[in-house]
C-alpha cells in the first residue's frame, strides 16, 4: 500500500476520541493484545504503513463479509473495502482510542456502505443478498427435505434484508448476523443503544412479517 499524503482529510469517525495510550492501562506489563494494538496504532499514526497494514489486515476478511452482507454485491464490496482502508489510513491520526480499533474501522465501513447504497438509490433493483453472503448455519444431520427448507428460508431472509432501509439493515446484520453486542453495534452505527434497539426491533418485525419467525431463529444460529 502506498501511504496517501498526511494532509488529506480524515474521516469523521474518531475525530474527538481520547488518547490511544489509555488502551494499554489495563495491561501495565504492556504485553497484552491492547498494548500490541496501541503500539501498532502509534506506529501507524507516525506514518508506518506496515504497522497500519498489520493492524487493519487482522480485520480485513471480517470487514469484507460485513460489506458483502450490507451491499449484496461482491465486486462492490471489494471496492468499498478498499475505500474503507484508504479512509482509515487517512484518518488514523484522528483515532484516539475511546473505542477499540475494530469498532472504529467497522464504523467507517458502515458509513461507506451507506454512501454506496445512497448512490444506488435511483436504481430500480434492490440489493440481492444470497445465502453465501449471509453464511447462516445449517446442520449436516438435516435430511434433504429439511436442508431444502432451510435453503428457502435463507433466500427469503436475504430478500427481506435487501428490502430494509440501510440503517435497519445495518442494525440486524451487526446484531443477528455478525453477533455483536448491542453496545458494539450501537458504537459502530454511531447511535445510542436505545436507538440501535429501536432499529433492531423494527428490522426484526419487518423480516418476521416477510419470512416468519423460523428464519430469525435460523439467522441467530
Amino acid at each position: 500500500m502506498t501511504p496517501p499524503s498526511r494532509d488529506e482529510r480524515a474521516p469523521e469517525p474518531g475525530a474527538t476520541e481520547t488518547p490511544a495510550t489509555v488502551r494499554a492501562a489495563s495491561d501495565p506489563a504492556g504485553t497484552g493484545p491492547r498494548a500490541t494494538e496501541a503500539s501498532l496504532v502509534a506506529r501507524a499514526q507516525a506514518g508506518d504503513a506496515g504497522a497500519f497494514e498489520q493492524l487493519s489486515g487482522a480485520y480485513a476478511d471480517r470487514l469484507f463479509m460485513l460489506l458483502l452482507r450490507l451491499l449484496g454485491d461482491r465486486a462492490e464490496a471489494e471496492d468499498v473495502a478498499q475505500e474503507v482502508m484508504l479512509r482509515a489510513w487517512q484518518g488514523i491520526a484522528g483515532f484516539r482510542g475511546r473505542s477499540s480499533y475494530f469498532t472504529w474501522l467497522y464504523r467507517i465501513a458502515v458509513n461507506e456502505a451507506n454512501r454506496a447504497l445512497e448512490k444506488r438509490a435511483r436504481r430500480p433493483a434492490g440489493v440481492s443478498i444470497g445465502t453465501r453472503e449471509l453464511q447462516l448455519p445449517s446442520s449436516p444431520a438435516d435430511d434433504p427435505s429439511r436442508q431444502a427448507e432451510v435453503s428457502e428460508l435463507r433466500l427469503a431472509l436475504g430478500r427481506a434484508l435487501a428490502e430494509l432501509p440501510p440503517a435497519l439493515r445495518a442494525a440486524i446484520v451487526l446484531r443477528d448476523v455478525e453477533g455483536l453486542s448491542t453496545q458494539e453495534a450501537a458504537e459502530i452505527a454511531g447511535v445510542s443503544q436505545a436507538a440501535l434497539k429501536s432499529r433492531l426491533h423494527q428490522a426484526r418485525l419487518r423480516v418476521r412479517a416477510a419470512v416468519g419467525d423460523e428464519a430469525l431463529v435460523t439467522a441467530g444460529g
